[in-house]
């Protein structure tokens, strides 16, 4: 039960035509989705399975992606741990995490228990999915966790965030076990791979994303060879470059990078996933067709085995108001361009 052309990038087979997924394609600028939202709140989408699902399969049936990414919030596993969290609308956490309060934390297994929700949801939308669609779980990246439990929101500088390294550490021996549970909980209910959404970490210095942000993703990904993507908006191709040793199922890009120009790097294994600037899809349809066609120009002057590998996607998620129309428009000239 999986998509072909999802598994032949996973697995790095040749094809004409790459799979296509979108962060955030179930979201805010859906009508779906804006129809489940008068019923229901945030939190309720998310932690009821069966909501969850439906709100995942929206996007499937509406635009037909290749995949579906599950329904949820990367923030629970703090609240799991015993933060508070609410949404109006943004998320707010508390108490601010330091030293005195990172005794308090719950327990391993308390916190694993109090998630069960979110491998339901998992295991929700796979008995919805289509069975020639794909599905990808996700968890948030440790740093940005860290960053959010010590900001309590995600805005400013993250200047504390910065300044208490040693803090990120030892909050580290916490949090990495719980991400690594919630990894394999979503693989064994369903998900083909799952993402590491770590917001947060392209903006650190690169000594800084080398010290702190690639062992934590090496631990988690050693523990889940070949199942474990990552993507973090920023960040350079240095940092990048960083993460190329691990064994990751593939790397996420934002639209800064040239896709032509990383799927021809010699050294790189497993997926690559993006990036057609998301805010482009705010122009009129004369200009959308033409930014679109100068993004694929480069990429239609590979060959198949130069693309395999290719997810094809967006630099980050699909904004709010973002017309459902060049959303369609996007993944139907995707498969006309690279299917001819």
């Amino acid at each position: 039960m999986s998509n072909l052309k999802f598994q032949n990038a996973l697995s790095g087979v040749e094809q004409n035509c790459p799979p296509i997924w979108f962060m955030r394609q179930a979201g805010r600028y859906h009508s779906h989705y804006q129809e489940l939202k008068k019923k229901y709140t945030f939190e309720q989408l998310c932690k009821n399975p069966e909501l969850a699902a439906e709100t995942a399969l929206g996007p499937i049936r509406d635009f037909d992606f290749d995949a579906s990414i599950y329904f949820n919030d990367i923030l629970y596993p703090l609240e799991a741990l015993g933060f508070d969290l609410e949404y109006s609308p943004g998320p707010i956490l508390s108490p601010r995490l330091d030293d005195a309060f990172l005794g308090n934390l719950k327990s391993l297994d308390e916190a694993s228990s109090f998630l069960s929700f979110q491998k339901d949801a998992v295991k929700a939308t796979r008995e919805l999915l289509p069975k020639d669609k794909s599905l990808i779980g996700f968890i948030g990246g440790p740093w940005t966790l860290f960053t959010y439990a010590v900001e309590c929101s995600h805005k400013g500088h993250m200047i504390d965030s910065k300044m208490n390294t040693d803090l990120f550490i030892k909050f580290s021996e916490v949090l990495l076990p719980l991400l690594n549970n919630c990894i394999k909980e979503q693989l064994l209910s369903g998900a083909e791979v799952v993402m590491i959404f770590d917001t947060s970490a392209g903006s650190l210095s690169t000594s800084h994303f080398q010290s702190f942000v690639v062992p934590a993703i090496e631990k988690l990904a050693k523990a889940n060879p070949g199942k474990v993507g990552y993507y973090a908006k920023e960040t350079t191709h240095h940092q990048a470059n960083l993460l190329k040793h691990l064994p990751l199922a593939g790397l996420g890009y934002d639209h800064r990078f040239s896709m032509k120009e990383l799927l021809l790097e010699e050294d790189r294994s497993g997926f690559v996933q993006g990036n057609f600037d998301q805010t482009l899809l705010f122009a009129d349809e004369s200009n959308f067709k033409k930014y679109l066609a100068s993004y694929i120009e480069p990429l239609k002057e590979l060959t198949p085995s130069e693309r395999k590998g290719w997810i094809s996607g967006l630099g980050h998620g699909v904004l709010p108001k973002t017309p459902e129309s060049n959303v369609r428009l996007l993944i139907n000239t995707i498969r006309e361009e690279f299917n001819a």
